[in-house]
Order: C-alpha cells, then structure tokens, then sequence
C-alpha cells in the first residue's frame, strides 16, 4: 500500500475542529487510510492505491472536515482568469516520445506570505509519491512546479537536438549543455530513455527561450525553481497517457486548494493548431448515481435526503436528476469513475458497522470444499509450530521480482502502481517484503501463510494459474537449511507423505544450501537460506531460511481425499 509522512501539526492547522490522536484513529479506520506509525510530528498513513489523495495534508484535511461535520460538500476552487498570453504551445516532435502535457496556475491567498516551507515540503513530498504510484515511475507522467515570477508565457514544449540546449540543473550552479547533463547527471541516468531519443531531447522553455525542464528529469534552476514566497506558481505534467497526466495535477492541486489558493488555467496549443482553454484539468467532473445502483450495493433503502447528506460529507456535491443523482467530483478524486465508486463513498462515509451485516435468503447450506479444509489444516499446523501469520497482497513490486530473480512471474500491463505491477508466483516475493518492512522488530522471526499465487500457464485463458502455496521464513542467528528442511519433512509426514530432495540453484538462494522437493517425481516445495546480500539489501542483521510447498500440487497426489 502507499506509504508517506505527514505534518500532524499542518494537518491540525487545516481543521476548524480540534482532534484527538483517538478520534482520529477512529475516523481514518472508517476510511481506506491508517496510521502505521506516530513519532512527535510525523505521521505515517498508509492508503489504499485509489486514495492517494489522503496522503497529502490538504486531501485528508477535505475527507476529515467531511468526516466530523465541519464542511460539506464540494470544496470550490476559486478560478481567476488568466492573461491571453498565458499559453502553452506544444511542437509535433513531442508526439513519438511523450505527447501530453497539461499546466494551471496556482495563486496564493491575497495578504499571505506566498509559498512557505510546509507548503513547499507537502508538494514536493506527494508529487514524488505521485510519479512513483500513477506515474509508474515517471512512465506515465511526471509533474513539475514552477515560478510564475521568473518565467514568460508563451511557454514552449518541444524536443530539440542535444547540441542546442544548455541549462542550469536545479541541483547545479553552473549552466551545461544537455549531452554533458546526459553524460554526468544520476538524473539523467535513471529517466533519460523516457526523455531523450535519437540525439534529441524533451525540452519546455519560457518565452524568453529559458529551460524550466528537461521533463520528466529535472526542472532548470533559472525559470525552474520554486522558492518560499513565491505567491504564484505553474503546475505542470507532461506523459505518454493523457489521463496519467490530468491526474498528477489535479491531484496536486488538493496541497493548495487547502491553503485556499486560486487556480487560473493555461491554455495548450497542440501541433496540429487547435486550442484548448486548459480549465478541465481542475473542473469538477459528473458522474451519475442512480438510485437503484445504490440499493442494490447498500442491501438497504435511504431516504434521498439521508443519500445527499452522506455525499455532502464525503466532499461530493449532489444534485437530482432523472432516476437518481448527477454527482460533481473535485479533480483530486480520479478514483470516482463510476456508480458503484461513488456507492462505496456513500457507504464508507457513514461508517461500516458489523452488526449492519445481512444474510441474504437461502434454501440450501454450504460447506467448505475437501481441499479448502486441507488448507486450514495446513494453516493450523503452521500456527501450532509457533508461526505468526502476516497478510500479504497477491501483487509485489518489480522490484522485489528482480531482487528475488529466477521468476516467470506475470506483469500487469498498465498498474495503477510500480509498487503493485507484479502478480507474485511464490509466496517468496511478498515475504522478503515482510522481511523488509519488520527490521524494527526483535529477532527470531517466525512467520508463515497459505495463500494463493499465480503461475504462468499456456493452458489458461488469461495466461495465469491460481494455485496456494504454504510459504515459511525463519530469520535468526541460528536460521539454516536444516530447520526448513525439518519443517517440509513434518508438514509431508502430517498427510502421510514423504519426499526425496534434490540440489537446486536460485539467485535468491544460497548455493549448495537449496533444494527441492519430490513426491512421486513432482516438486512439491523448495527451500533453502536467503542470500546474503539480499539480507542486506532488506536491512537484515540475521541468517534467514525459507521454504515453500505447493498445496494445490500436493492435494492433486493426495487424490482429492477429503482432509479432515
């Protein structure tokens, strides 16, 4: 799930209500966001990946107002025109490599003091953890913020020979041409193929012909560099899906919509000459609910005025229309696209109690199939040995599937997500990540889950097999092949099997201390310790051994007997 830091001192400052540590607990366990961790000021929430505007202080300070009544309905955007100069001209040489670009002005409050550092940190902050959520890390689109002051529109997008551009890195004191910033900078090392292609190199430049960016690398320090008191600012994304991009901004916009900043639009020029204003890019969108959609996700009738309430409250604005409700939504709800969205928004609002539970009518009762009972009991041992159990999503990053290696492992094709683009064909990959994410936990560590992964199948129509896995890691100074092993042993000895091992290499695996396991010339499981340096990639001080049974292979040899 998406991580970040906020300023609970800044949030705070955002409400008109003051609230506790609990009520706050409270009213985000309602939501698809928690709290992981409180130190002083900092607040770590983790969110769901279509709430990414709650991991801004300006998008949570909307849902809490919300929440405690404070505020209701549609946060307004004050608009403000802008001059006609202020415009964006896109040449055609952007088209093979990232043709969408999108930009709006924000203008602080009059009688403020402009930018200031808190502001300045939460945009920074939420832009990064945009690029690395729906920008895919920078893929899709990648954002930029710019002074007003020290630039002059028209503005200009374009790519341009190497040889031709020379700026200020934002990081740098010194002007470089671009095949030196290319040569040098990590920047450039890192996005460079998603910015530069055949000697040329994406380029926006102000009217005064002053490099504001390479996108999506780095902004230029002259016209390029946000300042604190900076009382207007450009707020732009560039991409290859014209949808990544609308997103980015108006997700951004909810940091300075909060702060009761204006919005004024920027008009984009396209290569083939036609206009357009650039207001839809924070304009609120519409989307139908009606009513009977509702009713069928609710299980219950509510009365209209109970339905606009809850809308109101989850900063929605409602308005009757024919068989139910036209809904505005702000630009920083990309998540509401369609009926049920907004259903769930209208059930989560008011809070998910267990006793709202209904059970619906039937005639017959069922039970669990033979080889689910089998799972459990592979679960229940799993337990009694002393395991704890952890709860790990079916998707994992791709950066996790290349440190693991030796993977067939599917890719989606178009993740909401880097850090969920990988459906995990071993359990393997989602408990190094556990292994990660508990280095502040004592050792030994002991933990073990059945759950499902999906292998690569030629048979299957979508490419992939839903099988369960019974995965385990050990992690203390003592951890080593023969406590696995002894583990694989009693879990087959439980169901009256035994099997043969053989020697295996995996790059996640210690050679000569891996092995798999064979029952009646299947492998059912592999095993073995964790590769050093993947140990400390992770930040583990300590020896860790793994193993891993296929249940759903080893139910198919058991013959399907039922298990009790």
């Amino acid at each position: 799930m998406p991580v970040s830091t906020l300023s609970a001192e800044r949030l705070r400052s955002l409400l008109t209500l003051p609230l506790s540590d609990l009520a706050l607990d409270d009213l985000l366990f309602a939501s698809k966001a928690e709290i992981e961790t409180r130190e002083g000021d900092a607040l770590t929430l983790s969110v769901t990946p279509d709430r990414l505007d709650l991991l801004s202080e300006g998008g949570l300070s909307f849902y809490l107002a919300g929440a405690t009544d404070a505020a209701t309905g549609l946060p307004r955007l004050h608009e403000v025109p802008n001059p006609p100069s202020r415009t964006l001209s896109v040449d055609a040489s952007v088209v093979p490599l990232r043709p969408y670009i999108s930009a709006v002005v924000v203008n602080a409050p009059a009688g403020g003091t402009g930018l200031d550092d808190g502001t300045l940190a939460e945009s920074i902050r939420f832009q990064e953890l945009l690029h690395a959520t729906i920008g895919r890390d920078r893929r899709a689109a990648s954002l930029g913020i710019y002074p007003v002051e020290r630039l002059e529109f028209p503005l200009r997008y374009a790519s341009e020979p190497l040889s031709e551009v020379r700026f200020v890195p934002l990081d740098g004191s010194e002007e470089v041409g671009a095949e030196q910033f290319f040569a040098d900078h990590p920047m450039a090392a890192r996005y460079s193929a998603l910015g530069r292609s055949d000697g040329h190199c994406l380029t926006l430049r102000d009217g005064n012909g002053i490099v504001l960016s390479l996108p999506p690398i780095l902004n230029g320090r002259t016209a390029g560099e946000a300042r604190l008191g900076d009382r207007s600012l450009l707020v732009g994304a560039t991409g290859t899906r014209e949808r990544a991009v609308q997103e980015l901004v108006g997700l951004l916009l909810a940091v300075f919509a909060a702060r009761g900043w204006s919005v004024a639009p920027v008009a984009v020029v396209s290569p083939g000459g036609s206009r357009s204003a650039g207001n839809g890019v924070y304009q609120p969108r519409s989307v139908l609910l009606p009513s009977a959609v509702l009713r069928g996700i609710t299980g219950e009738p509510l009365a209209p005025a109970e339905i606009e309430r809850r809308l109101g409250r989850a900063r929605l604005a409602p308005r009757p229309h024919s068989g139910g409700w036209m809904v505005e939504v702000p630009p920083w709800r990309p998540d509401l696209l369609t009926p049920v969205d907004l259903a769930e928004d209208v059930v989560l609002i008011a809070g998910v109690r267990p006793q709202d539970g209904i059970l619906l009518p039937s005639r017959t009762r069922g039970r669990r199939l033979a080889e689910t009972r089998f799972r459990r009991r592979m679960r229940s041992t799993l337990t009694g040995l002393g395991f704890a159990e952890p709860h790990t999503p079916l998707l994992v990053s791709a950066e996790t599937l290349e440190r693991a290696g030796d993977s067939g492992a599917l890719r989606l094709r178009n993740p909401v997500s880097a850090e969920f683009s990988v459906l995990r064909d071993r359990m393997l990959l989602s408990h190094l990540d556990v292994l990660r994410r508990n280095t502040r936990h004592g050792y030994p560590q002991r933990f073990a889950e059945v759950g499902p992964v999906i292998v690569r199948s030629d048979q299957a129509e979508s490419g992939g097999e839903t099988r369960y896995h019974a995965g385990l890691v050990i992690a203390s100074e003592t951890a080593g092949f023969a406590d696995v092993a002894s583990l694989v042993d009693y879990l087959l000895r439980s169901v009256d099997v035994v099997a043969v091992r053989e020697p295996i290499e995996r790059t996640a695996l210690i050679p000569g201390r891996a092995a798999r396991a064979r029952v009646a010339g299947e492998s059912i499981a592999e095993l073995g310790e964790i590769q050093p340096r993947i140990l400390v990639e992770l930040g583990v001080p300590v020896p860790a051994a793994w193993a891993e049974v296929d249940l759903t292979g080893l139910w198919t040899l058991l013959g399907r007997h039922d298990s009790p």
